[in-house]
Formats: structure tokens, C-alpha cells, sequence
């Protein structure tokens, strides 16, 4: 039986190239994010490689679409063997330090915590029954240097960074993987930055299991970061 990759903020870099990545390693992919028009473009460029897929519409503000989404993968895949959690930072663009506001810290807070805290808790009931299965978590390089001008995005970042490191130690010896991946880069194809180099790394993560975090590329720092 093929196991199921779902992907949380499916887009046309990074998302498309995990799926990519997993579905020629034997996985279906479900593709979930808030545009039903793009989801149905990916969809369809998995199929022409021959990697089955499918899209569920759904909006990380709304706990209600996700809670269905995550309803529909099983109804159609059954179990969920991996989540991976990539969705854009919110509503609000990264704002300097002094410029974080209420409005734009909470608005990162739900787009990237709280959506994966709803997010794992449609997956990790069943993934605890079966001693089985990967949390996978994608964040910039704000979630472990301060960097002035990701002021809201950071404070969200962080917080999402200490759940997939605390998830890790909770989980480990249950059976089930979480890892977290700390992009340094901005992601051009066919560069050194390639979203396909990106969905290397985090498939060799998921496969050896062997370390909770890394950083792409390995050591990168604020100084070094790939532009």
C-alpha cells in the first residue's frame, strides 16, 4: 500500500518540489491551500509524472475548512503517513521590530502556529495508534536569529520552531518523526537555491530520522544567507 504525503500551504516552489520528491519515492500526495485554482494546476503537473495526487481547498485561518480537508485525505487516501507544514507567513508582510502591532503579530501567530497545532491534531491521533508517522516543518531562518526586519514573523516563527522541537522529543520514542528545516535561502530554480534541492534535504531528513533540525544549506547564519 502507497503511503500519503499532505502537504499544508501547497504552492508552486517548494510544495510542488516535496511532492515531487515524495511521489517518485512512492508517495500520494494531497495538496491542501486556500487556492482551489492553483491546487488544481499542481494536481495536474503530479499526474503527468505519473504521481497520484489530489487537492483540498482549504484556508489555514479556518478551522473548519481544515478540520474538512484533513476528513476528505482520509475518506480518499486513509492514513496520513506525513504532514508537511509550509504555508506563507499571513496577511501581513514582515514588519521591522518597531513597527509589530497586535494586528500583524497575531495574524503570523495563527497563520503559523496555531494552523499547525490544528494541523498535527488531525493527523497525530492515528499516527499515535499506529507508532508511525512524520511531522515535517518548514521555517525561514527568523525562527532561530532574531532578524529586525521579520519582527511579527519571527515572534511566530520561534514559537513554531520550539512546537516541532518539543514535538520531537515528545514523540520520538513513540514511533513518530518530527523534524523542522530552517530555509537561509531565497528560493530561485535552477540555482543553488532550487526549491528541488530543498525537497532533497527534507526527504533525506524523513528517511534517516537522525537529527530534529537543520538549516539549508547546513551553517547558514544571518551573515551567509543566499539572496
Amino acid at each position: 500500500m502507497k503511503k500519503t504525503i499532505a502537504i499544508m500551504g501547497a504552492g508552486p516552489g517548494l510544495g510542488l518540489s516535496i511532492a515531487k520528491k515524495f511521489g517518485a519515492n512512492g508517495f500520494q500526495v494531497a495538496l491542501i491551500s486556500r487556492n482551489a485554482d492553483k491546487l488544481n494546476t499542481l494536481v495536474e503537473e503530479l499526474r503527468s509524472l505519473n504521481i497520484e495526487a489530489a487537492a483540498f481547498h482549504a484556508d489555514v485561518y479556518n478551522k473548519e475548512q481544515v478540520i474538512a480537508a484533513f476528513h476528505d485525505i482520509k475518506a480518499k487516501y486513509g492514513f496520513i503517513d506525513v504532514l508537511e507544514f509550509s504555508p506563507t507567513s499571513g496577511g501581513y508582510p514582515p514588519t521591522p521590530a518597531s513597527q509589530v502591532t497586535e494586528e500583524n503579530a497575531l495574524d503570523a501567530f495563527q497563520a503559523l502556529v496555531v494552523a499547525a497545532i490544528r494541523s498535527v491534531e488531525q493527523v497525530l491521533p492515528e499516527m499515535l495508534e499506529k507508532r508511525s508517522g512524520a511531522l515535517l516543518f518548514t521555517t525561514g531562518l527568523s525562527s532561530i536569529y532574531p532578524m529586525q526586519m521579520m519582527g511579527n514573523v519571527g515572534i511566530a516563527l520561534s514559537g513554531l520552531r520550539n512546537y516541532a522541537l518539543n514535538l520531537h522529543a515528545d514523540l520520538a520514542p513513540k514511533g513518530i518523526y518530527a523534524g523542522h528545516l530552517v530555509l537561509g535561502v531565497f528560493i530561485k530554480p535552477g540555482t543553488a537555491t532550487d526549491p528541488g534541492l530543498i525537497a532533497d534535504a527534507w526527504y533525506d531528513m524523513y528517511v534517516n530520522k537522525d537529527k530534529a533540525e537543520d538549516t539549508f544549506p547546513q551553517g547558514v547564519t544571518p551573515a551567509t544567507i543566499i539572496w
